[in-house]
């Protein structure tokens, strides 16, 4: 807040040199429209109007019309939406409303004659945010971290590289909302639905650990583990597939899947894919 001197504000005392409250706890997401700039101009506000309707819809069908009708600092950002809520509403946020808001952009995707098709990329997190009541509210770490995760590299890969026709929804969780929302075990999904990332930004200084959720994934998602990480290394989906996540300094998070006697495809998060077919040898 600001403090009047002669009619003039003025800003409250510097960082650190005396003690003051916290401001509440807030949940947060925000939501941004894939290849948006790439749309015809003419498209840019229909876009902009329809996501906070999707937001809408989908939210009060996954019983949750009290968090949009009592939603904090909501702003929209021309290709996509943010809000602040209850934080202990977050576990519902990431399930179900993650999975609802797929089944939403999909039947409008498959109704919506002469739209183009609405993907979009989420970011979730948690944190102390100021809440005035007016265009100022919610700024802070918080809001800006939320903004950085859902510019990140692994959740525009995710989407980039899975099936328009499967997967419409591709989220990122904060490291803390993910330890207090999902590890804790209150989200009724379980934490391996959920793959650890590190989240980096082109040209920002950004860098968190946080953690990948794709409602109804299509693609490579389930062998993209962190970089080093052990599990990474030869870990398979099931029986007949093998699979191998590594960071390649130039090209981001590579990911290798492989069928015996079959193909190996690999490529990055980044969409890049390649295929090629080996034959492996047999005992006969």
């Amino acid at each position: 807040m600001h403090e009047q001197d002669n009619g003039l504000p003025r800003a409250t005392a510097a960082p650190c040199t005396r003690s003051r409250p916290l401001p509440p706890y807030r949940g947060i997401f925000a939501v941004d429209a894939k290849d948006f700039t790439g749309l015809p101009a003419i498209e840019h506000e229909v876009v902009s109007r329809t996501v906070p309707d999707l937001i809408g819809t989908s939210l009060d069908r996954a019983g949750l019309a009290e968090l949009w009708n009592d939603r904090k600092f909501p702003a929209s950002t021309g290709d996509g939406y943010v809000l602040g809520f209850d934080p202990s509403l977050m576990p519902f946020v990431i399930h179900p409303w993650l999975f609802t808001l797929q089944e939403v952009l999909t039947e409008f995707n498959i109704h919506a004659l002469g739209a183009l098709p609405i993907r979009l990329r989420v970011s979730l997190h948690i944190g102390p945010l100021p809440d005035t009541g007016d265009e100022f509210g919610g700024n802070g770490t918080v809001r800006n971290d939320t903004h950085r995760l859902l510019d990140s590299r692994p959740v525009k890969a995710v989407l980039a590289s899975s099936k328009e026709n499967v997967t419409q929804v591709a989220a990122i969780l904060s490291d803390r909302c993910y330890q207090d929302a999902v590890a804790s075990g209150y989200t009724g999904r379980h934490p391996d639905h959920f793959i650890e990332v590190p989240a980096t930004v082109e040209g920002k200084r950004f860098a968190q650990r946080a953690w990948i959720h794709v409602p109804l994934p299509s693609g490579p998602l389930n062998d993209l583990h962190m970089p080093g990480d052990a599990a990474g290394e030869g870990h398979g989906t099931d029986g007949d597939q093998e699979g191998t996540g590594r960071r390649d300094a130039s090209e981001g998070i590579r990911v290798t899947n492989r069928a015996p006697n079959g193909n190996i495809n690999t490529g990055t998060v980044h969409g890049g894919q390649r295929v090629m077919v080996t034959r492996r040898g047999t005992d006969a």
